[in-house]
This record gives structure tokens, C-alpha cells and sequence, in this order.
């Protein structure tokens, strides 16, 4: 494979090179002109993520990359290590014999971006907030009594009834984390969304807020008064030690581009390369390739519950009959070494993986002819599927194409809509009918730790418009066998009621799951200890000067 950079070419020396043609490339892009305002002397990390940051609020949105901003600013109160185990973050924690009461003391030297120390009643409003819309959190708050700060260190947590996961939930680092934030800030509803002016947190970074090109280009600068946990990095527990003075995320939706500028030694890290460039990554030795995310993601179709013609069980079953992941996958990574199927919607590689439910046809293909025939049972009278398609990620664009393709053949009339990945992430919080701004069908991605089992997997929930996840199934049976499997305390308990809930969804077609794969990041030489995590971090990270 020919390089764009022969290996006797130093990091340096592409710098030089490389410098002037990027630079040119992204004044006239726009993409990161300001690059010139950063500080001469400051150690900065530039990184390409797998979309630019347009939603700042971590609590209204399940999108990743509004999350990974979460991670950057806000800190959490407990963390979740690689075994999937709670650790202490800003507090540690006592619960009481009879399981009932849980005591949770914030650690010393825990201030605020704008000055000022986190106290319990900023934590309270924090919970609060995030439990109005997390699916695990309302799960929690049925079974919570109170939620008090019974002074400014110490926050109880009591509850009504038994509930085994309540540290669990707390520390889960998806999809919707406890990030905790000023009491001022949190006490604002959770149906409205966070500003600029609200990225004020106690997190290891500061967010840079005249600097910030929503979409394009968000600066994060080193929070000098942060007091790190001793213990050793591992997820999103342990020691968040910053050794760089800035991180800037720099947008560059085209994948070539992206490619050239860590090549040219514009960029340090790039998140999510295209998988048929890898090799052209792979060959430049002053580059680091490997996956940081080893459990890898799960990638997913999801209906909309509200309206024709998902709204009716038989139609979603015809579409599930129609779906290949092979299909899916083939063209989402291309490279069978990076991906698999999997008819678990928890993972086949987590403790409750199971294919309980799942038709053959799923994995092995050849379930159109059955799709047909259920769809003309049903009497689908030609209603167009509005599929929304994000041009802009590479990791969320192929999946609807296919998809339409696959449901075609199947009989239904789709009506695929291009638009960037943002305005996805926008337009799906909508309730509207598809005529009006709404939507039937959207694809994503999730992190096998977001999914790996009934309480953490935003899709199964059941609680419909007022709490569900977007599509807003309204499903009882479904909530009620997630309320089972919160009182369980054995592994046989919980797995046999883990695969009556994916019997069930698959029933009803919840969702679809479209296969697993894991993707490798790359990132210049210079930089040393990227963390292994489900959540890209740039904590624990150096670079060299």
C-alpha cells in the first residue's frame, strides 16, 4: 500500500509540509481558522471526533457526542471501571444494612469552573434533573422515597421499595450519565436545553466558550483547580489527570480530509477513521491505530410509535423480517475483520447476550418473501416510511440506505431524507406527525456498555411520550419485566428475566439490532496513555512538546 507520507518522512517534518496546504484547506473550509488564536506556548491536543458538537445539554440528548462534551466539563458522581463496577468519582458511599438507605459523602476540593465549592444540594438538583429523563433514572425514582442533601457534603438516598441497581445507574457512563452541575443550572427544567453560558461545571476541563463554532470547532482548556482521585484510571473511574493545556475538536466531515490532516501532523486524534483508509493509517509509523473501545458498538434501527405505519405490531414485524444485518454491516464497515452479527440487543460478548427471540432471518438473511406476506396481512396501504439519513457521519450515513433498499423489496414505500447529523439528533426529539417535520424511521449506534442489559438500554423503555426514548413505545409488560429484573439479586434470575424482555421486544419490535462492530482509532505518536474506555477521554493522555 502506498503511503501519503513515505516512512522516512519525520512527524516533523510532515508538520512542515503539511502545514501550509492544510492551512489553506481549512481557512477557506472554515473548519478551524481560529487555529492560530491558541496560545504559542500552549500544549494542545487537536482532535477530530465522529461529528461536530451542536447540542450541549448531556441530559436532553442520547447523543454521544453531547456526551463526550459531558465528560469533558462536568465530573460525575461515581465512575464505572472496565469490570463494569461503581467506583467512587466525587463521592463515596455507604449503604445501610437493610439496603434501604444510601449515604453518599463528596470528596474534598471539589470547586466549580467559575469558582465556588460543589455542595450536596448542587448533586440533588443534578439527580433530579437527570432522573426526569434518563431511562434508568425514572426506573430508580420509582422505587426512591427521597433524595436530600442532609448537609453540604452529605447527600441520602433513600428508598420505598428494594432495588438492586442503584449504584449501577449512577455510574453507568451511558447513555445518559449523572453529571453533576450547579444547583442554579440543574434546578432548570429537563425539557430545556442547556446554553453556552450554562457549560459551567467541576469536570477536568473548562469549557472555552468564546471560542466555541457550534458544529465546527469546540476549545476545552485544563482546569487548573481540578483534584484528581488517586486511584488509578480505568473507564470513567479513577484519576482524571489532565496533562495537556488545551483540547481543541476540530469538525471535518469528510473522511479524506481527515486523514490527511493527522497524516500532515495538523491533527492528534482521530476518533472514527473510514475503515477502507485504515491501511493508509496503518503504514505511517508514526502513527498509533487500535481500538480503544474493545466491547466494540451496536448498531440499530428504531420506528416511531406515534404514527403510520410503525404504530401498527404487524407492520414492525414485516420490517424486521426485511432486515439483514449482513447487509447492514457490509456496507457500515465493509471489512469483515471489524464487524459481526449478533441477534442479542445486549451484546454477545456481556454476561446476558442471548439470541432468545430473534428470527433466523436476521443474521442468515432471507426473510423478504416473509416480510412481503406479512405486510400485505396487515393491509399497509402505502404510507411512505420517512427515513431520516445523516450525510455528514460515517458511522450513521450507510445503515438507511441499505435499509430503504432492504424495505423496498419488501414492499414499502420510503421516503428517504438526507440531512447532517445534528439536525438528526434535533429532528428525532420530535413528536410531530412525518408530515410535519416529524419521522417513522432513524438508525444509530450504541456502545455495548449503553445496552448490556434492560435498565441501561434506553430502548427498552416502555413509558411511551412522557419518559420513553425516541419513538415512544408505550408497552406495560415491557416496563413491568424491567421492574422485575431491578429486584433480582441472582445472575440465573436476571438472565432468565433479561431474555423474556428481548422475547418480548423482539414481539413487539422494540427495535432492531443490526449487528456489532469495532472500529479502530488513530492517533499521532506523540501522544501517550489513551485510555481504553467506552467513552473517548482525553484525560490520562500526554503529549509530546
Amino acid at each position: 500500500m502506498t503511503t501519503l507520507f513515505p516512512r522516512r518522512f519525520s512527524a516533523t517534518r510532515r508538520r512542515l509540509l503539511g502545514g501550509v496546504a492544510m492551512a489553506t484547506l481549512f481557512s477557506t473550509l472554515g473548519v478551524f481558522s481560529p487555529l492560530a488564536a491558541a496560545p504559542a506556548e500552549a500544549n494542545t491536543l487537536r482532535a477530530v471526533m465522529h461529528s461536530g458538537l451542536r447540542v450541549l445539554d448531556p441530559i436532553t440528548t442520547t447523543a454521544h457526542i453531547t456526551r463526550d462534551h459531558g465528560y469533558m466539563v462536568f465530573d460525575t458522581l461515581l465512575g464505572m471501571d472496565d469490570q463494569f463496577q461503581p467506583q467512587p468519582q466525587m463521592a463515596d458511599w455507604s449503604i445501610s444494612d437493610d439496603g434501604m438507605t444510601y449515604t453518599f459523602t463528596l470528596r474534598d476540593g471539589l470547586k466549580w469552573h467559575d469558582d465556588g465549592e460543589v455542595t450536596a444540594s448542587d448533586v440533588v438538583a443534578s439527580f433530579q434533573r437527570w432522573a426526569a429523563r434518563d431511562g434508568g433514572g425514572q426506573m430508580l425514582m420509582d422505587h426512591v422515597e427521597s433524595v436530600e442533601a442532609t448537609d453540604s457534603k452529605t447527600l441520602t438516598l433513600t428508598l420505598s421499595s428494594p432495588f438492586a441497581y442503584v449504584l449501577e445507574l449512577m455510574a453507568k457512563p451511558s447513555s445518559v450519565p449523572l453529571f453533576v452541575m450547579p444547583e442554579r443550572i440543574a434546578s432548570k427544567s429537563p425539557d430545556e436545553t442547556l446554553t453556552v453560558e450554562d457549560q459551567i461545571g467541576s469536570g477536568p476541563f473548562r469549557f472555552v466558550a468564546d471560542e466555541y463554532d457550534p458544529g465546527n470547532r469546540v476549545v476545552y482548556e485544563k482546569f487548573e483547580d481540578y483534584v484528581p482521585r488517586e486511584e488509578p484510571a480505568s473507564w470513567t473511574a479513577g484519576g482524571k489527570v489532565v496533562s495537556v493545556d488545551r483540547v481543541e475538536w476540530i469538525n471535518m466531515s469528510d473522511a479524506q480530509t481527515a486523514l490527511s490532516a493527522l497524516n500532515a501532523g495538523e491533527i492528534d486524534f482521530l476518533e472514527s477513521p473510514s475503515v477502507d483508509l485504515l491501511p493508509v493509517l496503518q503504514a505511517n509509523p508514526d502513527l498509533t491505530v487500535e481500538k480503544i473501545n474493545e466491547l466494540g458498538s451496536q448498531t440499530i434501527g428504531r420506528f416511531n410509535f406515534l404514527y403510520p405505519p410503525f404504530d401498527d405490531p404487524q407492520i414492525r414485524r414485516a420490517a424486521l423480517m426485511a432486515m439483514n444485518q449482513t447487509d447492514v454491516l457490509a456496507s457500515l464497515v465493509g471489512n469483515p475483520e471489524f464487524y459481526s452479527t449478533c441477534a442479542s440487543m445486549y451484546g454477545c460478548s456481556t454476561p446476558l447476550g442471548t439470541d432468545a427471540g430473534a428470527p433466523n432471518s436476521l443474521t442468515e438473511g432471507g426473510g423478504t418473501e416473509a416480510a412481503k406476506q406479512l405486510l400485505e396481512e396487515a393491509g399497509y396501504d402505502g404510507t411512505p416510511v420517512v427515513m431520516m439519513q445523516p450525510t455528514d457521519a460515517p458511522t450513521v450515513s450507510p445503515q438507511p440506505v441499505i435499509a430503504a433498499q432492504l424495505l423496498r423489496q419488501a414492499g414499502f414505500q420510503v421516503d428517504l431524507q438526507p440531512m447532517d447529523w445534528q439536525t438528526l439528533v434535533t429532528r428525532r426529539a420530535s413528536q410531530q406527525p412525518p408530515s410535519e417535520g416529524g419521522w417513522n424511521m432513524f438508525f444509530t449506534n450504541w456502545y455495548i456498555p449503553e445496552v448490556w442489559n434492560p435498565l441501561v438500554n434506553p430502548m427498552l423503555n416502555g413509558r411511551g411520550k412522557d419518559g420513553g426514548w425516541f419513538g415512544w413505545p408505550d408497552d406495560s409488560e415491557l416496563e413491568s419485566m424491567r421492574n422485575e429484573f431491578s429486584r433480582a439479586t441472582g445472575d440465573e434470575d436476571r438472565k432468565a428475566i433479561a431474555e423474556r424482555i428481548q422475547q418480548h421486544a423482539f414481539e413487539q419490535v422494540t427495535y432492531i439490532p443490526l449487528g456489532e462492530y469495532s472500529i479502530p482509532a488513530a492517533w499521532s505518536n506523540d501522544l501517550s496513555g489513551i485510555l481504553h474506555s467506552p467513552v473517548p477521554v482525553f484525560w490520562n493522555v500526554t503529549k509530546a512538546e
